[in-house]
């Protein structure tokens, strides 16, 4: 009996397991194809898109872990065109979003601050606008930030400033406005890596000038 009661508490753990997988896979499936069913794909890449799958770890552009969580996207370069979607920030194992050189409009979403274990935000040459989310300061292990040749507005978050890993921030041929920052990893970031934003005033004064100057 005592045999039985164990075994049967085995089949049961294992079954909350195989539940807890299917779940959490199901959850980043949906979050990818919400983003599938947003772009427009005229190349097909995302053809292998099967939202009918347990995972999406077998779909191509997608990289998972040994436990089948979502870590990379690789989309750069693929002739992509609509929007991003507030669903991406539900990939919370998501290390390298990698949209650059496609043509996708509208914002940055807000939720893309919900993605802890992100090192790469590469969203540079596309047609992005509206502001630079302040919720990207919650990134802490954020190293690559390339937001360069978009139709970004709005002053640069001083949230970023407190992002010590970051080592590489591009934001040029931009509108960002105001001031540029000089504490934390700004430090050591080249003023080329700024230019092409009319609006931007250089870097700031600390204690003489608002950060977003020049910004109304």
């Amino acid at each position: 009996m005592a045999m039985a009661a164990r075994f049967w508490l085995l089949s049961l753990t294992l079954m909350s397991v195989s539940v807890v997988g299917l779940v959490l896979g199901n959850s980043e499936s949906d979050a990818l194809y919400t983003l599938r069913k947003s772009l427009s794909d005229p190349d097909n890449v995302l053809q292998s898109w099967d939202p009918t799958l347990v995972n999406p770890c077998t779909w191509f552009h997608v990289t998972c872990n040994q436990d089948n969580r979502v870590t990379r996207l690789d989309l750069g370069n693929s002739n992509l065109s609509g929007h991003l979607v507030p669903e991406l920030g539900k990939l919370e194992h998501l290390q390298y979003l990698e949209l650059y050189r496609n043509n996708i409009q509208g914002t940055i979403p807000a939720e893309l601050g919900n993605l802890k274990s992100l090192v790469s935000l590469d969203l540079y040459n596309n047609n992005i606008s509206g502001t630079i989310p302040p919720s990207l300061g919650k990134l802490k292990s954020l190293v690559f930030l390339r937001l360069n040749d978009n139709r970004l507005s709005g002053p640069i978050p001083r949230d970023l400033v407190g992002l010590a890993s970051l080592k590489v921030v591009d934001v040029s041929s931009n509108d960002l406005c105001g001031t540029i920052p000089t504490s934390g990893p700004f430090e050591h970031i080249p003023l080329s890596n700024f230019e092409n934003n009319h609006r931007l005033e250089g870097p700031e004064l600390l204690g003489l000038a608002s950060y977003d100057t020049n910004c109304s």
